[in-house]
C-alpha cells in the first residue's frame, strides 16, 4: 500500500480546538463519561465490553468475521443501514450513526477540499458498526478500543470499575506492561479489542514468540480494515490507519501503549490525531441534508471503493 508524503506534521495544519476555543464550554462537553442524560446507557455498554472482551473472545471474533462472507452490497447501501443504529457507547449524541458519518466527512471537506480520500475516510470510518445489525451485541462493536493480551492502561474509559470481572485482568500472562508482546513490536502485531474499526495482525510475526497451539499461522484482521483490503479499495495507508485506530483513544489522545509502537506507528500517529479532531468535534444536533450531499460522496465511493463489496 502506498504511503503519502506527510510533509509537516498534519496536526499542525488543522486544530479544531482552535476554532472553538471561543466557546470552551462546548469543547469540554465532548466525551463526558462522568455525567449526562446518556451516562447510564454508556456505562452499561462499556461494562459489558470490558467484562467480556478477553484475548480468547477477540480470537473467536477474528475467526468468525475474517472471510467477509456476511453480505454483498455497495458502500452507500451499507452506510444507509446505519440509519437504523444509535451508538450506545457515545455520550455525545443520540441520533443514527449515518448522520455522524456525513458530519465527519463534511468537516474534513471544508478544511481539506483537495483530499477526496480523506473525506471518504470520514464517511466510512464507522460503517463497521453494521455488525450490530447482524446479530452482534453493541458492546462487541462500538466504543473505544484498546489492546488485549497486556495490561489494561488507566486511560481506558471506566478503567477503575468496569474490568473487575475480566479474567485477563487477573491473569499473570496478560496483566503485565508488555503481556504477550515484545517492546516496539508495532501495532500491526498487537491484538485490539474487537470492534468496528480495523487492523490486520500478522501472526507469522507473532509466532516467533508464541506456541503454534496458541495461534494458527495466518493473518487475521479486525473488521473494517479487512473489508477495505479484501475488496482492494485504493484508500492510501494514511486513511487505513485512521480507520484502524480512530477509536484507540488511549494511544492517540492519552499517549499510552507507546512502548508497543514502532517507527511506522509514530509516523502515522499525526494523521490519526488529525482525523480525530473531525470525528469528535463535528458532532452536532444540526444534522446535514444527506440527500443533497450524497451524490458528491457517491463520486468518491466510485473512485476508491466502486461496486458491490464483500462484507
Amino acid at each position: 500500500m502506498r504511503i503519502l508524503e506527510t510533509g509537516p506534521d498534519p496536526s499542525d495544519i488543522y486544530r479544531p480546538e482552535q476554532q472553538i476555543t471561543g466557546d470552551p464550554e462546548k469543547k469540554s462537553g465532548f466525551r463526558n463519561f462522568e455525567s449526562g442524560d446518556l451516562i447510564e446507557r454508556v456505562y452499561n455498554t462499556y461494562k459489558l465490553m470490558h467484562t467480556n472482551q478477553t484475548l480468547k473472545f477477540v480470537k473467536q471474533k477474528h475467526a468468525e468475521w475474517s472471510n467477509c462472507s456476511h453480505a454483498h452490497m455497495t458502500v452507500m447501501e451499507s452506510l444507509d443501514c446505519l440509519d437504523q443504529l444509535v451508538d450506545q457507547s457515545d455520550p455525545d449524541v443520540d441520533f443514527p450513526n449515518s448522520f455522524h458519518a456525513y458530519q465527519t466527512a463534511e468537516g474534513i471537506r471544508k478544511v481539506h477540499p483537495d483530499k477526496g480520500w480523506f473525506q471518504l475516510v470520514g464517511l466510512i470510518h464507522d460503517i463497521g458498526k453494521i455488525m450490530a445489525l447482524w446479530g452482534q451485541p453493541q458492546w462487541s462493536v462500538v466504543g473505544d478500543t484498546y489492546p488485549v493480551g497486556c495490561k489494561f492502561q488507566n486511560s481506558i474509559v471506566f478503567r477503575d470499575t468496569s474490568f473487575n470481572d475480566n479474567t485477563d485482568d487477573k491473569d499473570p500472562r496478560y496483566n503485565t506492561q508488555n503481556g504477550i508482546y515484545k517492546p516496539n513490536c508495532g501495532l500491526e502485531n498487537v491484538l485490539m479489542s474487537w470492534g468496528h474499526d480495523g487492523k490486520e495482525t500478522n501472526y507469522n510475526t507473532l509466532l516467533y514468540r508464541m506456541s503454534k497451539s496458541f495461534f494458527s499461522c495466518f493473518k487475521i484482521p479486525e473488521y473494517m480494515y479487512r473489508v477495505m483490503t479484501f475488496n482492494n479499495c485504493s484508500i492510501p495507508e494514511e486513511g487505513l490507519y485512521m480507520i484502524r485506530y480512530h477509536s484507540f483513544y488511549p494511544w492517540h489522545t492519552h499517549k499510552e501503549y507507546m512502548h508497543l509502537c514502532n517507527e511506522k506507528d509514530l509516523k502515522m500517529l499525526p494523521w490519526v490525531q488529525e482525523f480525530n479532531q473531525f470525528d469528535l468535534y463535528t458532532k452536532s444536533t444540526d444534522l446535514p441534508d444527506v440527500e443533497k450531499i450524497k451524490p458528491y460522496y457517491q463520486s468518491l465511493i466510485d473512485k476508491y471503493c466502486p461496486g458491490k463489496l464483500f462484507w
